[in-house]
């Protein structure tokens, strides 16, 4: 048993501007180091000034983290929530300086993020581990979740109540966000390629159990250097193909998305639906889990399975689908940094 047992839990996100003088340092943390014209951020920003320069992301998140906070009391886990952001106010070393002053020692960390990759589990790890230096925390890490019921199953109620209003031949589209090819490689380990994987099983899964016909996975949100491959293809491309077959209709089913922030509304709420509407699609975009039920009650329940495994290394890891748990603690190797880090933080 550990000498120090769990006794907070911290939600983990990613953060977004609130105001519009926030939107280009955001943007400015978002992309440090890479050297990035700033007027190329401005034009990345007009995205959040068409939503009054502000993300949706954090409000969301304080929705989320009030639900967990009742869930986990309705439960009887008696244990304080923390939130933290990667790259906006409230900062992850801001919570940690908080829960040190509050005598936490040990706190458990929940991604909203729930698929391997640099940019979606490692790069986390490395903000945790340069903003607990120094810092009397030990940092204990909650499985990613992408197969976990508690995600699948919200995509899947929802996905299957769109389609139960649209009409017959409506073509699902499970939509995530691109990345370079050489970090999918990388997810999971060297060649391993789980990012996209993961996609495909949980777009699998999602189909089956919403009764779906004809699917297809595609992503959303290039960046970087059109030189660069990036994993295709695009949503609207995706579109224009499907028009050209005599698709009408399509379901746009956000499954790399806990919520419904910046990604979602601009590039399918309003990217994707334009090109639909130009296109004569009937468009209909499926819920993300947020705060469904099941969603928060699935943060509690891999809590108290890592709290479990103190005790009992082998207790049972609730999965769907043919993928295993993923690992409590990721390879030395998983889902390499491009600049040849190893974070802190495993």
């Amino acid at each position: 048993m550990n000498e120090r047992p769990i006794d907070a839990l911290l939600l983990v996100s990613f953060g977004g501007p609130e105001k519009p003088e926030d939107v280009v340092p955001f943007l400015e943390n978002v992309t440090a180091g890479r050297g990035i014209p700033r007027e190329r951020l401005e034009e990345v920003g007009e995205h959040y000034y068409l939503f009054g320069g502000k993300s949706p992301i954090n409000d969301l998140n304080r929705e989320l983290l009030a639900a967990i906070r009742k869930d986990l009391a309705d439960h009887g886990v008696d244990l304080p929530v923390y939130w933290g952001n990667r790259n906006w106010d409230p900062y992850l070393r801001d919570a940690m300086e908080q829960m040190v002053a509050d005598g936490i020692r040990r706190p458990a960390f929940f991604l909203t993020s729930a698929y391997s990759s640099y940019s979606g589990c490692r790069q986390y790890r490395e903000n945790l581990a340069e903003a607990v230096n120094g810092l009397d925390l030990d940092l204990v890490r909650l499985r990613l979740y992408f197969n976990h019921p508690g995600f699948v199953g919200p995509f899947t109620e929802a996905t299957r109540a769109a389609l139960a209003e649209a009409p017959e031949g409506t073509h699902t589209v499970f939509v995530t966000h691109s990345i370079p090819d050489t970090m999918n490689d990388a997810s999971g380990g060297p060649g391993v390629g789980a990012y996209r994987t993961q996609h495909e099983e949980v777009a699998r899964l999602v189909a089956e159990g919403a009764g779906a016909g004809e699917y297809s996975l595609v992503y959303c949100s290039r960046s970087g250097s059109p030189r660069t491959p990036w994993l295709e293809p695009d949503v609207n491309d995706h579109l224009e193909e499907l028009a050209g077959r005599g698709i009408t209709s399509v379901a746009v089913v956000p499954i790399g998305f806990v919520s419904d922030h910046m990604e979602v509304l601009y590039d399918l709420d309003t990217e994707a639906k334009e090109t639909a509407e130009r296109l004569g699609l009937r468009f209909v975009r499926v819920e993300t889990p947020d705060r469904h039920p099941d969603f928060v009650a699935m943060v509690r329940e891999l809590l108290t399975e890592r709290m479990a495994m103190d005790e009992d290394p082998d207790v049972e890891r609730p999965t769907v689908g043919r993928c295993a748990p993923n690992p409590q603690t990721c390879p030395i190797d998983c889902c390499a940094n491009p600049r040849g880090e190893i974070p802190a933080v495993r």
